[in-house]
């Protein structure tokens, strides 16, 4: 039997070994087996059953510490332990019982390493175990004989194992010409056997492998890092985040780790300290980091029963309370363990731009005199205090920034001003020196003047502003912005970080001024040049969030730190009074554009009421966009862009005087006017003459006059060949959304009936538009999206199925409740872990003419039927409808009269409205219903938290 292995060092520090593994117990069962079953076949199954009850064992046993003591450190150390010795003794065993020899030849003999994570001797509960055989030359019969029956006896073990048979040539020969391979080989570690050629492999890898290549291995290991950002996102700032490969992730901890065993033969962070590469805080936050994230990643595989990295919405709030994150100052538990998330991987970003300049700085040591030192000297010159390295601005020295803190600032403004990239090396000498950055700098009017030209110069703001976010000078030196970085928004429909969305807002706003989204936005970029406060513009979308996480209306409690911040920064009264009532309505255009009838006279004079001047109305526009552009992918569309466009176009109107009453008259003959053009080719006379005595006023100004023609058309067709139900789909892809016109006899109810058809067949109602016509029939339009792949509800076979569920609804055969119910399954995990807390708002000041209900609860497949089913079961009748969705919130707005044709007043019945509704609301998956008061009267425009 080859040599025992002597105890590693990295397994030096676990107590009570022998509770998780003994392996001298472990080998005394399996010679105990040899005694009873001998050396032939049905030895195998007693042996896997013994070596399966000390897998178990021991994977018990790391659990129950883990969960004792939530060290990840300490848990992959003694997962390792515990393959390492299983490992060890199954070759023992299948060399000297399984496959014995005597005197094997040299050729027979073969070690073993660990590679990837476990050759570091990191082993998370359900990652793979990466394994080396390593041979002298070509394999033989019987070494392929013990390396299939061990793969196969660990296999079956459930261990997931990846391996490798290799001579020592063919190591060295792949690791020169394969990055990954040279990586494995790099951190292999030995694990059994003669030891006599891994020894040969470590000399010979060093010899003709890394001498002389550092600088290649640095490059590739830097290339590939960056490329695993890019496929993530390239943001360590993502709301459910990559543990392993994800920026800031334990990845970027291991190529760290990579480079600085490749260039400086070091087995532990620590040793870098004695190497001056690392301070010695700077190796305890190597340490943390790495410690914190391994504890997270080993409770997702515990929690989860498999190898999964992704920190999910449906992990996180459990993650969060087994690592001690409880609810404080308002702030939920698992919002403070996802921002100490995020700012270990901001501390991950440091390590790297600190490592990287002492790369770069050991890769330009030369010698004295060196000629090609002084070449270099030659290179660099001296700009505005500041040197330029190789097109990079670098410090004169490393304690420049601590003598004059303002020079932190300055960096950023000279690298903005002359296009420059910032030196690794400038950057770690801010990061060693941000205890300098005090209120003595936050006052200095030069650094202010500094930020505000950074902020609002003519160039990208948002690459400067990520960079001093990153570097952690935005945090210090505005304090206020310091508290959301990091600071996550726990819901679906946010995709970033407070700090990330705003910065993200600040470039769509920069790009938004230059044209450079001019065809996507094509009025924003239009009414940015008219503007007169272009700085409070730029200022305000800086500070809009800013107070996210207080506790309060972030709106409000912004515009107070607007108040404080503005005059700071060197802004005069009038554009600090501009950017405060920009942070505090900068919800006010999103919300009565996306939840209110805009064909409502009282809604559009609401909205000019707040806005009050076209100025601010050009500026609540632009940064509206911004806003919802920067939430996330998908979270911006043509439909959000139409609606915003349409209420700027009215509440523009109505400042210009346009909705009088004579104004709307007005409205409605252009309207007619154009319609009667559009239909003469045709139409007959006494067609259109008929046709404009079917719809009320309100009709004719819900619609452009193509749809108007269109909807003609629907009317007289149907009417003309007696057709008691006509389904008509237009897809208009500019909008992303289907357009689905309904005329149909009208009844109590039918809205309700028309909602379920439209879910049972797979669609989302994003917008209805409801009309009873002069004679009695239904005309109702609605505005479709695909409910599993968002964009319009297209595609021949779709839409025929559609067409058919609405005549079957409507004719009784199909029960909308019903296939719901058959069709539904266990709601998406990563939604059911948000609480939406149910809210109904019954607002008779939003209309002068309906009761406008707004309804707030957790979206699900049927809602909108549910709802409006409990409408009509109140007797109640509506007019138009809102439909949106936040991720995992819906935001429905009914505009309803009751039977009379009146607003509803009473308190009884108001009362009654909501607790029906509530009940709609209530999730069938056990949502409780919040407790709701019985009297809730907002004001005309009550601004929600929307993005």
């Amino acid at each position: 039997m080859p040599p025992s292995h002597s105890e590693t060092p990295l397994h030096a520090q676990i107590p009570n070994k022998a509770a998780i593994i003994s392996s001298e117990a472990l080998a005394r069962e399996l010679v105990a087996l040899v005694d009873v079953h001998g050396n032939g076949d049905g030895l195998r199954a007693p042996a896997l059953a013994v070596f399966r009850a000390a897998l178990a064992r021991g994977r018990q046993e790391v659990q129950r510490r883990f969960d004792e003591h939530g060290s990840g450190e300490a848990c992959v150390r003694e997962n390792c332990y515990l393959a390492d010795r299983l490992i060890r003794t199954l070759a023992a065993f299948t060399l000297a019982h399984v496959f014995p020899s005597a005197n094997p030849t040299m050729g027979e003999q073969f070690d073993i390493a660990a590679t990837g994570g476990y050759g570091r001797g990191e082993l998370a509960p359900f990652s793979d175990i990466d394994l080396l055989f390593l041979l002298p030359y070509k394999r033989t019969a019987r070494v392929e004989q013990v390396v299939e029956y061990m793969l196969y006896m660990l296999w079956d073990l459930g261990l997931k194992v990846g391996h490798a048979v290799r001579s020592v040539d063919d190591c060295i020969r792949q690791s020169k010409a394969d990055i990954t391979i040279r990586t494995a080989v790099l951190e292999a570690r030995y694990l059994w056997g003669p030891h006599k050629l891994f020894i040969d492999l470590k000399k010979r890898f060093q010899k003709d492998v890394v001498a002389g290549s550092g600088t290649e291995f640095v490059e590739a290991k830097l290339a590939e890092r960056d490329n695993r950002h890019q496929k993530l996102g390239d943001s360590r700032y993502v709301l459910e985040p990559n543990l392993k490969d994800g920026k800031g992730g334990l990845r970027d901890l291991q190529t760290l780790f990579w480079i600085a065993k490749y260039l400086y033969r070091v087995d532990d962070v620590s040793e870098l300290v004695e190497k001056r590469v690392l301070l010695p805080e700077e190796a305890q936050r190597f340490a943390k980091a790495q410690n914190f994230l391994w504890t997270a990643r080993c409770h997702i595989h515990y929690l989860t029963g498999r190898m999964e990295d992704r920190l999910t919405f449906d992990v996180q709030a459990e993650i969060g309370r087994r690592m001690g994150y409880t609810e404080h100052a308002g702030t939920k538990g698992v919002e403070r363990f996802m921002k100490h998330y995020f700012l270990t991987a901001k501390d991950v970003g440091d390590l790297t731009r600190i490592f990287c300049a002492a790369l770069e700085a050991e890769s330009k040591r030369p010698p004295k005199f060196n000629i090609m030192r002084l070449a270099s000297l030659a290179r660099r010159r001296d700009i505005e205090g500041f040197i330029l390295d190789g097109e990079r601005l670098n410090v004169r020295h490393d304690r420049q920034f601590r003598e004059q803190p303002l020079d932190m600032i300055r960096l950023f403004h000279v690298a903005q001003d002359n296009d420059l990239d910032i030196h690794p090396n400038a950057l770690r000498a801010i990061t060693r020196s941000l205890s300098a950055i005090g209120p003595k700098l936050r006052n200095d009017p030069e650094a202010n003047r500094l930020f505000l030209e950074i902020m609002t110069g003519r160039k990208d703001p948002e690459i400067t502003l990520r960079r001093m976010n990153e570097a952690g000078v935005l945090g210090r030196f505005l304090p206020d912005f310091g508290r959301v970085v990091a600071q996550m928004q726990y819901d679906m429909y946010h995709v970033y970080t407070v700090d990330e969305h705003t910065l993200f807002a600040l470039g769509i706003l920069h790009k938004i001024e230059t044209g450079a989204l001019k065809d996507e936005l094509p009025l924003s970029s239009e009414v940015i040049h008219k503007l007169v406060s272009r700085r409070a513009l730029y200022v305000a979308v800086l500070l809009h969030d800013v107070a996210k996480g207080r506790g309060g209306d972030h709106s409000v409690l912004g515009a107070r730190v607007a108040e404080k911040l503005c005059p700071r920064l060197g802004l005069s009264a009038e554009e600090t009074e501009t950017v405060a009532w920009l942070v505090r309505w900068h919800l006010a255009m999103t919300y009565t554009a996306f939840k209110r009838d805009l064909e409502d006279d009282k809604t559009v004079r609401d909205f000019v009421e707040i806005v009050q001047s076209p100025e601010r109305l050009r500026l609540l526009l632009v940064l509206t966009v911004a806003d919802i552009r920067a939430v996330g992918p998908g979270r911006w569309n043509n439909w959000k862009a139409t609606l915003l466009r349409e209420l700027y176009n009215r509440a523009e109107e109505v400042m210009a005087g346009g909705l009088s009453v004579e104004g709307r008259e007005r409205r409605i003959t252009i309207a007619q006017g154009l319609l009667r053009d559009l239909l003469a080719a045709d139409f007959r006379p006494e067609e259109i003459d008929h046709h404009l005595t079917l719809g009320y006023p309100a009709y004719w100004l819900s619609f452009d006059a193509e749809t108007l023609a269109h909807n003609a058309r629907v009317v007289r067709d149907a009417e003309r060949d007696g057709r008691p139900l006509t389904v008509e789909t237009r897809v208009d892809r500019a909008r992303a959304i289907t357009e689905v016109t309904i005329y149909t006899t009208d009844h109590h109810g039918l809205f309700s009936r028309l909602s379920g058809a439209l879910a049972a067949s797979g669609a989302d109602i994003v917008d209805a538009k409801i009309f009873t016509m002069t004679n009695g029939m239904a005309l109702d339009v609605f505005s479709v999206q695909d409910a599993v792949n968002g964009g319009a509800f297209e595609g021949g076979d779709k839409l025929a199925r559609l067409s058919v569920t609405i005549e079957r609804v409507l004719g009784g055969d199909l029960k909308p409740l019903r296939e719901l119910a058959n069709r539904r399954t266990t709601l998406n995990t990563r939604t059911r872990v948000f609480h939406v807390a149910p809210r109904v708002l019954v607002d008779n000041n939003a209309s002068t003419t309906h009761t406008v209900i707004e309804v707030n609860g957790r979206d699900r497949p049927g809602l909108l039927h549910s709802l409006t089913r409990a409408v009509t079961n109140l007797s109640l009748q509506i007019s138009s409808a809102k439909i949106a969705t936040y991720g995992e919130k819906a935001v429905d707005v009914f505009y309803v009269k009751d039977v009379f044709g009146l607003k509803v007043t009473h308190d009884a019945k108001l009362a009654q409205i909501r607790e029906r509704l509530l009940h709609a609301l209530a999730d069938p998956a056990g949502d409780p219903i919040a407790a709701i008061p019985a009297v809730q009267r907002p004001k005309p425009v009550k601004v929600a938290d929307g993005e």
